[in-house]
């Protein structure tokens, strides 16, 4: 990903830049003329994970980017975090009132725009999921169930009490294997270490136990899903998606077997090109 401060000068200076600042949980940037599609990072992610696409898309779109409490540079909520996100999230889209807006969501993002995708009174064209599953705790969980997820936990209280020592040596670790390039895993290692502390922590908790599957059957729209191979293979991949979302009715699914997580990152070009393909349709 292409990051340089004369970008983001170029952004700041832009006639059509509008920033939003959310009641709650969102802030809100928005840049580009056209019809709108709104970019969600991952978790621990900011807008800046989206900087070379935006480059790309604003000449043609209208690009309105996110940032979530507790990461970037704006301040964390209550707890809890995500369902709070949600519904200023759904405020943001009816506010909106466009039935032509795309959501492309990244890991997090994705499993967001899913949830936003079967809700009955938004308008939403389509949705593309990068990396991204409707459960992702039960994913990492055999016997998955939201009800054994909490805050207070042993793992939880040992990553709030962590040194920094520890817990960039930790950050390190998950940015090496989410990116192939060693600049985008520092820039993935810093959104880490630049979030709130309790945020990343509970924050995750509300992650892993939002499950959308039951939801998907609900969804309406085009769906597209961008899977990266790396590091299981394009087979495990495929199947992998094929169980997460086996109630979903309809979806295109493009694996690349070359991509780690961070796909916008790892083959821009080709993340690119295919997401063109989608807007274009």
């Amino acid at each position: 990903m292409k990051t340089t401060l004369q970008f983001r000068l170029f952004l700041f200076l832009l006639v059509q830049l509008q920033v939003h600042a959310q009641d709650k949980s969102i802030s809100t940037s928005v840049i580009g003329n056209g019809d709108p599609v709104l970019f969600l990072p991952g978790f621990a992610s900011d807008a800046t994970v989206w900087d070379s696409t935006i480059e790309k898309f604003s000449v043609t779109n209208q690009c309105h980017t996110v940032d979530y409490a507790g990461f970037g540079k704006v301040a964390p909520i209550e707890f809890p975090w995500l369902p709070t996100i949600l519904e200023d999230l759904k405020t943001y889209i009816k506010n909106l009132d466009n039935s032509n807006l795309i959501i492309v969501g990244h890991s997090m993002g994705g499993t967001i725009a899913t949830w936003l995708a079967a809700q009955p009174d938004l308008k939403i064209k389509q949705i593309v999921a990068v990396d991204a599953l409707p459960c992702t705790g039960a994913l990492m969980m055999p016997n998955f169930s939201p009800d054994n997820l909490a805050y207070e936990s042993p793992y939880n209280n040992q990553l709030l009490v962590m040194d920094n020592a520890g817990f960039e040596q930790m950050a390190e670790g998950m940015a090496s294997g989410m990116a192939t390039s060693p600049e985008h895993q520092q820039l993935i290692k810093r959104a880490i270490l630049n979030s709130d502390r309790k945020t990343y922590v509970y924050g995750y908790t509300d992650y892993l136990k939002m499950d959308v599957r039951p939801l998907l059957s609900n969804i309406k729209i085009p769906v597209t899903i961008m899977g990266a191979g790396q590091p299981y293979g394009k087979d495990m991949a495929t199947q992998t998606y094929n169980n997460q979302y086996a109630n979903l009715k309809a979806y295109d699914l493009i694996i690349n077997e070359n991509s780690k997580h961070f796909m916008m990152m790892d083959v821009s070009e080709w993340f690119h090109e295919q997401l063109s393909l989608i807007l274009a349709k």
